[in-house]
């Protein structure tokens, strides 16, 4: 993808749905950290997800433990 087929699609950004222009923000963020070397760190969101994983057995306890360490060490 080229520079200017990147800022014609930034361009077009704030005619999304708020949620839409949010996630494309959160997701912008993680990719400037990551190049900068920064560790991921999770969301709220995505430790509720975790959590909740656990409590339904859909995950095993370990597979979850295991998750939340790896996520919770960086």
């Amino acid at each position: 993808m080229t520079k200017d087929e990147i800022a014609a699609i930034l361009e077009r950004v704030p005619s999304w749905p708020f949620e839409r222009q949010q996630e494309l923000a959160e997701l912008a963020l993680e990719i400037e950290a990551d190049a900068n070397g920064e560790p991921y760190v999770a969301s709220p969101n995505e430790l509720r997800a975790i959590e909740e994983a656990r409590a339904s057995g859909i995950a095993s306890r370990e597979e979850v433990d295991d998750a939340l360490a790896r996520l919770r060490k960086v």
